[in-house]
């Protein structure tokens, strides 16, 4: 008994949409380990305060999901994308022209990168599109929104690269903005499920109103959402530290500059090939299982980068590895 994997047009456009949009967003965050150099040298930035400034908006990122993610449940995911997207562009374009010293870095790449990555990433958008499909396909949908994701952070180092070299470091944060500002209009095609458009327009239930603590209260309360929510403190921990600090460890290691840039984008182009088998695998096979072995695999890897010699085989052998398991988680 086969069913058609899109179960109607809506579903197509917004999963099309998302993909689009968790492309850029992602790819973007993706890079920013790669300018630490330049902001050293041409901002006065120590890589104590680039490192403050990507803990900051990781740490911003998390705490507005929860409040964009329950926005995005009552009016529908556009609004938000499309708002937290100019937010983003803002932050970005402003690095690349002369906000990017002192408290004005903290508020660019901390605060306002961290509102618009928690509005218009992976974690807002593919929830916004699994509830266009049916429970035993929500999973491979997912895996297509992540993968999309890896797409973009396999794109976006090697385009760094490019502008960097061509353009300059500001320059490219500019075109990225651009892009970004881009992505507004696939932001207008994140529609809300058919079935939830025809329950508004029959009579309004007074259903659960509940608030914000209420809410995380019933939450906390279940078991299985406090170890998922351990399980993703440790990613973001695992994947922002290694976005942010692998480009200048392996720098630091004596290793070429060059490798930086392909650890992200092996990172981003494995990414697509993990999240894809795992969204068709989390469809058959139990989750928490495989959540288990993607965590013991991830620590392995990391383990092997830090304590074999350090040489472009094992920097290359890294970012393959870690690279089917970096976004597989969601």
């Amino acid at each position: 008994m086969t069913s058609k994997f899109f179960p109607n047009k809506t579903a197509l456009i917004t999963l099309v949409a998302a993909c689009f949009v968790v492309n850029v967003t992602m790819g973007v965050r993706q890079t920013f380990g790669l300018f630490s150099g330049d902001f050293e040298i041409d901002c006065g930035i120590s890589n104590t305060e680039f490192g403050l400034a990507i803990a900051l908006h990781a740490l911003i990122w998390g705490i507005v999901t929860p409040i964009f993610g329950r926005f995005a449940d009552k009016h529908g995911g556009s609004k938000i994308v499309i708002f937290t997207l100019i937010i983003y562009g803002v932050g970005v374009l402003a690095l690349g022209n002369n906000f990017n010293t002192g408290t004005w870095f903290q508020v660019n790449l901390g605060l306002l990168v961290g509102i618009g990555l928690g509005g218009a990433a992976g974690t807002i958008l593919a929830p916004v599109v699994t509830k266009h499909f049916p429970n035993q396909s929500r999973g491979k949908a997912a895996g297509y929104v992540t993968a999309f994701g890896g797409l973009g952070m396999f794109i976006f180092p090697v385009l760094t690269k490019y502008l960097m070299v061509e353009e300059g470091w500001q320059s490219t944060f500019t075109v990225f903005a651009i892009i970004l500002f881009i992505m507004c209009i696939p932001g207008l095609f994140l529609k809300k499920p058919e079935s939830q458009k025809e329950d508004t327009s029959i009579k309004k239930e007074p259903e659960k109103n509940d608030n914000v603590i209420q809410v995380l209260k019933e939450s906390f309360a279940h078991k299985g959402f406090r170890l998922l929510v351990l399980g993703f403190f440790v990613c973001g921990f695992q994947i922002t530290l290694v976005a942010t600090h692998v480009p200048r460890y392996v720098q630091d290691r004596g290793l070429d500059d060059w490798t930086g840039f392909a650890i992200l984008s092996l990172i981003g182009l494995f990414n697509i090939i993990g999240v894809l088998i795992m969204g068709y695998l989390s469809d058959k096979y139990s989750k928490k299982m495989l959540l288990a072995g993607l965590y013991f695999f991830r620590a392995i890897s990391i383990m092997l980068f830090i304590f074999l010699p350090p040489s472009n085989i094992s920097a290359i052998a890294f970012g393959i590895t870690f690279g089917f398991l970096w976004l597989a988680t969601v």
